[in-house]
């Protein structure tokens, strides 16, 4: 029997696990924006496929590997799950991602039996898409690239040659594509010896009980949480910009979010329909960013695993934007990074004082691809840009951080960027005034100018930038994303998700949104907006429009000036 220090030991000893398959993976991968960014999602799982353990990357990716894992047992059966095996899998509707983050897994066998799994999902280069880098406007499937549904690239831990053959010859970039899956077979092959190890020191029996009890423990302290939610039902609507094709149309997004003391109902039913362009949703999808939404209000000081899930309840259209079935495409994936704040806006009118308002919303991801002029090679490279959190009832959104989609993920550094492209930053650093004014203010964004020294490909995707990001309680709401590119020139263009041809010296600056404000600016403490001033988060003007305070050049407030200002509002 597994007693209560043990489990707490062998949970300690997965969780390690968990994180050598991370070290493992950066050690290994060949892309940055694996081992810089950290485009992972990293799972040890029980026999069912339900995570017990995992390493923190793209928040919605690990439970997207507990989807994969399970409709590959469904796809194959269990008896095809031999030690020594390992899977790949990028079938989108079943492995919960687009057809470049392959899921690969592989099972954990100890005494003879099959015990569990280990999973490791990245972003590789290129599988044959019908773009070079991303695809903003397929209309089918099959123009998203190479499918592999539950294939054994090892089998008994022999090379399947076959199937590295096949993607091999269906990749732009062989060599990159190839050695990120193979790192993906180093950190799933460490995370099987590591897990061995648990089962060799403490038995299998001990090891199997520990997983569920960590699992039914996890699942204790959501439902403890949830019984301390208020209770009762909110809706929300909020859009991305376009699904790709239909440049000038919103894609409506709707949440109605109920809470009981028994559970959480996320219900997507009025969300768009029929929609042509790649940003439909795998359900696992769906339900991954809806769990993350969860986790957040329930047990965001624990480790994720399924059990913390058990009081969510998931409910989709087939058909729509947020469950795609075949073959409706899949790959642009950006719905599934701005629906977590629908959520948030349906809740924030039953619980407001504990959610934040709306961030930026979005990634606001960079593509770059060309060939280097110093190298002669062809490059390709990424970076996610940080946006502003949303003020809270206790205190300000943060400035210039990940999207709550990543929040283990980080941005490229300018100094990689720069060496393995032919891009240079011109200039990176906060966008004042883009925080939404309120009581507490919303973070502000950043910008981000890149300039191309040779012919390349500017890929931007942004898929928040004709709405506001929402604020609370009459907070003001915040500056939305925006592409510029070429800005001051007769080229200059502002834009959203796009795909650009560009040449040498043409500009691309990516500017960020900032967080909606929460409550009344004009009950905002005079000193803290002088402050905001001197740190360059607020201009002078903006203080004395949006907050009613007079700050002096020195950045001292006018207390005299500020009281008249503040007066004539409240008259």
């Amino acid at each position: 029997m597994a007693d209560a220090i043990t489990t707490e030991i062998i949970r300690h000893g997965l969780l390690a696990a968990a994180e050598e398959i991370a070290r493992n993976l950066c050690r290994t991968a060949y892309n940055t924006v694996v081992y810089e960014i950290h485009d992972y999602g990293i799972g040890l799982h029980d026999v069912r496929g339900d995570v017990v353990a995992d390493a923190p990357g793209i928040a919605v990716f690990t439970r997207g590997n507990d989807a994969g894992i399970k409709h590959s047992i469904e796809f194959l059966g269990e008896e095809a799950m031999e030690p020594g095996d390992v899977f790949i899998i990028n079938y989108p509707y079943w492995s919960s991602a687009h057809t470049l983050d392959p899921l690969v897994f592989a099972p954990i066998h100890a005494e003879g039996k099959l015990i569990g799994y280990a999973s490791c999902r990245v972003h590789v280069t290129d599988l044959n898409q019908k773009d070079p880098g991303y695809v903003l406007d397929s209309t089918d499937r099959s123009q998203e690239g190479l499918v592999l549904p539950a294939s054994k690239l090892y089998r008994r831990g022999v090379r399947n040659d076959d199937v590295f053959n096949v993607i091999r010859f269906n990749s732009r970039m062989p060599k990159h594509t190839i050695g990120d899956i193979q790192a993906q077979v180093s950190a799933v092959v460490t995370g099987v010896r590591r897990t061995q190890e648990l089962a060799s020191k403490y038995g299998v029996a001990v090891l199997t009980q520990a997983m569920e009890t960590i699992n039914a423990h996890g699942e204790r302290l959501a439902r403890l949480a949830l019984a301390k939610l208020p209770k009762g039902t909110w809706s929300a609507v909020d859009y991305v910009d376009d699904d790709g094709i239909t440049k000038d149309e919103l894609v409506k997004l709707q949440c109605t979010v109920t809470v009981t003391d028994d559970e959480m109902v996320v219900d997507w039913t009025g969300s768009a329909e029929n929609v042509r362009g790649p940003i439909n949703l795998p359900p696992g999808q769906t339900e991954a960013l809806s769990s993350l939404i969860f986790k957040s209000l329930t047990t965001p000081e624990s480790p994720v695993v399924a059990g913390n899930f058990a009081p969510l309840r998931v409910v989709t259209v087939p058909g729509s934007v947020m469950h795609a079935v075949p073959p409706m495409p899949t790959f642009t994936l950006w719905t599934g990074l701005l629906a977590g704040e629908v959520i948030l806006k349906a809740l924030a009118q039953g619980m407001p004082e504990l959610v934040p308002a709306c961030s930026g919303g979005d990634v606001c991801s960079m593509m770059g691809l060309g060939v280097n002029p110093r190298t002669g090679e062809p490059w390709q490279e990424a970076t996610n840009e940080a946006v502003g959190f949303g003020g809270t009832a206790t205190h300000d959104g943060e400035d210039g951080i990940m999207h709550l989609s990543e929040p283990g993920c980080r941005n490229n550094p300018v100094e990689v960027l720069e060496a393995k492209s032919s891009m240079i930053i011109e200039h990176y650093g906060y966008r004042a005034d883009t925080g939404g004014a309120g009581r507490f203010r919303g973070g502000v964004g950043v910008s981000r100018s890149y300039r191309f020294t040779a012919p390349a490909t500017g890929i931007c995707l942004v898929y928040k930038t004709k709405t506001e990001p929402w604020s609370i309680d009459g907070g003001a709401t915040g500056k939305p994303n925006q592409v510029v590119l070429n800005p001051g020139t007769d080229r200059e263009v502002v834009q959203g998700g796009s795909y650009n041809h560009l040449d040498a010296d043409d500009v691309l600056v990516n500017e960020t949104g900032g967080g909606g404000g929460y409550g009344n600016p004009f009950e905002r403490d005079p000193e803290a907006v002088a402050n905001d001033v001197r740190n360059g988060f607020v201009s002078h003007e903006s203080a004395t429009r949006d907050y009613g305070v007079a700050v002096t050049e020195q950045f001292r407030v006018d207390a005299v000036e500020t009281a008249s200002l503040r007066a004539a509002v409240s008259a």
